[in-house]
C-alpha cells in the first residue's frame, strides 16, 4: 500500500512538472509597473545608512579641526544639508520608472516592451542641468521600447533569442510569474495579467 501511495505521489509531481513544460504560453501577458523599484529602494536604504555614517564622520572631523564640540547651530546646519540630500534622493527615486511587459504572441514569438521614464522634477532634484535634461529626455524618446524575439520553453525555462543574444526567464510552477535577471544583482519578477 505504501508503494502505491509513493508511486501516485511521484506521478502527480511528474505530471505537474510536465504540465508546466507542455503549457502553451501563447496569448499570455506578464507585466511589472516599475521593475527597478526594489533596486532603487535598496539603494535608498544604503544611502540612508551612508548619510548617517557620513554625518558622524563629518562631526568628528569638524570637532577635531575646531578643537571643540560643534554648536547646536552648526549641528542644525549639517542636519539641514543631510535633509536636502535625502529629499533629492527621494525625488529621484519617485521620478524614475521602468515599466516592463512581456507578451507571448504565439508558440514561438514574443514581444518585450520596456518603457523608461524620468520626471523633470527628478532630474532637477539630482542637479542635472537644463541642457542635459533635454538630452536625456530626447534619448529616452528615441530609445527602442519594443523588442521582438523567438522563444522556446524547456521545462520551466523560457529561452528567448532576439537574434543577437539569448536570455533565459523562469516560469513559476503555477504560471503566475515570469522571473529573470538583468545582471547578477538585479532580479525581477513579472506577474501574469492575461
Amino acid at each position: 500500500m505504501m508503494k502505491h501511495c509513493l508511486l501516485i505521489a511521484v506521478m502527480a509531481l511528474w505530471s505537474a512538472a510536465s504540465a508546466v513544460a507542455q503549457t502553451s504560453l501563447a496569448g499570455r501577458v506578464y507585466h511589472h509597473p516599475n521593475i527597478m523599484k526594489d533596486q532603487i529602494d535598496a539603494k535608498m536604504d544604503d544611502l540612508d545608512k551612508e548619510l548617517k555614517d557620513k554625518r558622524q564622520e563629518t562631526i568628528t572631523k569638524a570637532e577635531k579641526e575646531k578643537g571643540r564640540k560643534l554648536t547646536t547651530e552648526e549641528l542644525k546646519e549639517l542636519d539641514e544639508k543631510m535633509a536636502e540630500a535625502q529629499a533629492m534622493a527621494k525625488a529621484v527615486k519617485e521620478g524614475m520608472k521602468t515599466e516592463v511587459t512581456v507578451e507571448f504572441k504565439n508558440d514561438k514569438d514574443m514581444v518585450l516592451k520596456a518603457d523608461m521614464s524620468i520626471s523633470e522634477d527628478a532630474l532637477k532634484a539630482a542637479g542635472v542641468s537644463w541642457a542635459k535634461r533635454k538630452l536625456i529626455k530626447a534619448a529616452l524618446a528615441v530609445a527602442p521600447t519594443t523588442q521582438k524575439a523567438k522563444y522556446v520553453v524547456k521545462g520551466n525555462l523560457v529561452i528567448m533569442d532576439d537574434g543577437e543574444e539569448k536570455d533565459t526567464l523562469q516560469l513559476s510552477a503555477d504560471g503566475k510569474y515570469l522571473s529573470g535577471k538583468m545582471d547578477e544583482k538585479t532580479k525581477f519578477r513579472l506577474t501574469r495579467t492575461k
